[in-house]
């Protein structure tokens, strides 16, 4: 596709689910408000929904809706004759050919987006043959990428059939979040962190993702997936990634990813996995003051499945930069407050002068926030009763947050042809690699399936859940 040939099509394959409305449309609808994507852009729904034309505009109008209360003028013109101009297709994903005489009926370039369930949109994947699809085309794909690393090499395969690389999006709308690609100036522009940002000045790293939200609505795509698949296999293993890289030449697409890839291959997760990861599940509770019900007896949930709802796995990097430091990603639901960071401990000082008091002993920290965005480094301070006694204390500063949402920003690098919000195909596979045994060790009830109360931390073993209060 060339890349000053504006895409002219976006066609979404799922345009009616629940991640259209939530988050694609809303996305897209900051896009066009903005004056960031292109002009007359024509967005067609596609679903299994007997919809016209007219009723896919409602969905527009409702979803762009924000956007437009906050656009200018000539936003809100924009946003009013993608509305207009939005179309649906009734498609039936099972007669492939169909599909095929649907998108080579449309205006080119074209982005195709499979909002779809990942079942579908392989099996989808797997009906379509080589020289199916014209040139100016586009896909995109969300996330789970495959079920485990076989099944990811061979969807790479098929897709490798179907368009070049450089064509393929596979979506990770944590790469779309301002917060996480901040890391990048944050750790190579500045001269107090690059020389120390590695084994000899840093004790470990630990990435965490917990949420008060539930299944809300999802119970179908998560107890089939759980916080491993869900979260830690993509989203925590690419900030990890960003986090541990080393300096890239430049900050182009290529460079940026060869690196990420280069520190997901030298990772892995100890091999005694009853030490390395941890598993549980919500048991009834309380959040905010309502009663929430235990994971195992709410709807559409099949507890046989002993689908965890909180995961915890240690990551080794080993290569000379990282030897030895342990990163800890965790990420879990109906938890009893919302942490989303990445902690940067440092080692203790080498001598700690004898006399001094209080909090001496605790180390440094550097805490990055993604939500809100902050940045916070914990010190040791002198006190105010005796210059001995040391307390701590934290210098915090707001982090930029773009004025896009994740989804926004994910839409804009697919727009524009930025593949820097795509995970590549390699990159995609090591992820699988990295968790595939534990998959396999916590489905051979090698690691126990422990429990917390909805509202809480999470088991208060858990020195993380201890950390979180």
């Amino acid at each position: 596709m060339s890349e000053t040939s504006p895409l002219r099509t976006l066609l979404i394959l799922g345009g009616t689910g629940d991640l259209s409305k939530r988050l694609l449309l809303p996305g897209l609808g900051q896009l066009i408000g903005s004056g960031r994507a292109p002009a007359e852009l024509h967005v067609i729904g596609s679903g299994s929904r007997d919809w016209d034309d007219a009723t896919w505009q409602d969905l527009l109008k409702e979803s762009f809706a924000a956007a437009r209360s906050e656009a200018d003028d000539d936003g809100k013109e924009a946003l009013d004759a993608a509305v207009r101009n939005g179309s649906y297709q009734q498609v039936d994903l099972k007669d492939p050919q169909r599909l095929v005489n649907d998108i080579r009926s449309l205006d080119r370039p074209l982005a195709v987006y499979f909002a779809l369930p990942p079942e579908v949109t392989q099996s989808t994947v797997a009906a379509l043959k080589p020289g199916d699809l014209p040139e100016d085309t586009r896909l995109v794909l969300e996330k789970p990428f495959a079920s485990d690393e076989a099944s990811a090499r061979e969807l790479n395969r098929m897709l490798a059939d179907l368009l070049p690389e450089s064509e393929v999006y596979r979506v990770d709308h944590f790469l779309g979040m301002a917060t996480v690609m901040n890391v990048l100036g944050l750790r190579f522009t500045n001269r107090i962190l690059e020389p120390v940002w590695n084994n000899l000045h840093i004790e470990r790293v630990e990435i965490v993702f917990d949420e008060k939200l539930g299944l809300e609505g999802r119970a179908k795509y998560y107890d089939g997936a759980g916080a491993l698949r869900d979260m830690i296999q993509s989203h925590l293993l690419h900030t990890m990634a960003v986090i541990a890289m080393g300096a890239p030449a430049t900050l182009g697409q290529r460079d940026v990813r060869d690196l990420i890839a280069a520190t997901l291959r030298a990772s892995s997760v100890p091999e005694d996995y009853k030490r390395s990861t941890r598993r549980a599940r919500w048991s009834a509770g309380e959040i905010d003051g309502e009663e929430v019900e235990a994971y195992a007896d709410s709807p559409g949930v099949d507890p046989d499945r002993e689908t965890e709802t909180l995961a915890e796995v240690e990551i080794r990097v080993e290569n000379d930069r990282w030897a030895g430091v342990p990163f800890i990603l965790r990420s879990g639901k109906a938890l009893g407050k919302t942490r989303q960071e990445a902690v940067i401990t440092f080692k203790p000082v080498s001598h700690l002068p004898d006399g001094f008091t209080g909090s001496a002993g605790e180390a440094s920290r550097l805490r990055i926030s993604f939500a809100p965005a902050r940045l916070e480094l914990e010190l040791n301070v002198n006190g105010p009763e005796s210059v001995f006694t040391l307390e701590r204390t934290g210098l915090s500063a707001p982090m930029h947050k773009s004025a896009m949402t994740p989804y926004g920003e994910v839409l804009d690098g697919i727009l524009s042809g930025d593949p820097l919000v795509s995970v590549r195909a390699d990159i995609a596979e090591e992820c699988w690699r990295i968790v595939d045994p534990v998959l396999k060790a916590w489905a051979a009830g090698e690691v126990p399936l422990e429990a917390y109360p909805a509202g809480t931390m999470g088991p208060t073993e858990w020195e993380s859940s201890r950390a979180g209060l």
